[in-house]
């Protein structure tokens, strides 16, 4: 029996204008993706825009529909 051990689909989350959380099935947090709306703190603390940090975490929640093996 192969059982995954962070079942698909995976979503995303905006968690208090923050950061991004990948959350699987379950409701288990499998990543962080931070970001910052203010230009000066975003610069200081080299963090994301807010539309990057979507982006990435979009194509995370993506990996295990890109993982599944074709049956032939």
């Amino acid at each position: 029996m192969n059982t995954c051990r962070f079942p698909p689909p995976w979503t995303v989350e905006d968690h208090n204008d923050a950061c991004f959380i990948v959350k699987d099935r379950a409701g288990h947090a499998l990543a962080f993706v931070y970001y910052e709306e203010e230009p000066g703190r975003q610069t200081a603390a080299n963090l994301m825009t807010r539309d990057e940090a979507r982006r990435i975490a979009a194509n995370i929640a993506k990996l295990p529909a890109l993982l599944i093996r074709p049956q032939y």
